[in-house]
């Protein structure tokens, strides 16, 4: 059965490319989205693609996946640092959880710092800018124990590895 995956992104990550690209880059969200199918084809993965700029609605999406996605990749972005809300819905979600920020949070100012959403998440990845997506859905599936046969065999041993 293919890996489904739901792949959520918050407010402002719509102006990818133009918004402060010292920080994001010059990659748009169509840019990282036409990526991120192509590797789920490539894997035989199913993914759902999503940006809001409403808390309310990534909830909303949240909720939509539980019984119908086996993993959620979610890029909460501002929402990262003040939603409780966030966090509930995704404690609801009883699949894979892997937070996502393109840039490297750590290094980032006092404000950007401390993701408080990554507390209900099975993983996060910061700081490899888009690349980071298709990160992520390489370790989705690979938690998922849907890496294909197609995949260079050193990745399976890292698999077999990561179940522990």
């Amino acid at each position: 059965m293919a890996a489904k995956i739901m792949i959520l992104n918050g407010p402002n990550l719509n102006f990818l490319g133009t918004r402060e690209p010292h920080i994001y880059g010059r990659t748009t969200l169509k840019e990282i989205e036409a990526s991120c199918h192509a590797l789920a084809d490539h894997l035989g993965a199913s993914i759902s693609f999503h940006q809001s700029n409403m808390e309310g609605e990534l909830v909303g999406l949240i909720q939509s996946a539980h019984g119908k996605a086996d993993a959620i990749i979610m890029n909460p972005a501002g929402y990262s640092f003040t939603s409780i809300a966030l966090i509930d819905a995704l404690k609801i979600f009883e699949g894979v959880k892997i937070e996502l920020h393109i840039s490297n949070i750590h290094a980032r100012d006092e404000l950007h710092r401390h993701s408080i959403t990554s507390s209900a998440c099975t993983a996060v990845i910061c700081g490899l800018g888009p690349y980071g997506y298709i990160a992520a859905i390489l370790a989705a599936v690979q938690r998922l124990g849907q890496l294909p046969e197609t995949i260079a065999p050193a990745l399976h041993g890292l698999a077999a590895a990561g179940q522990a």
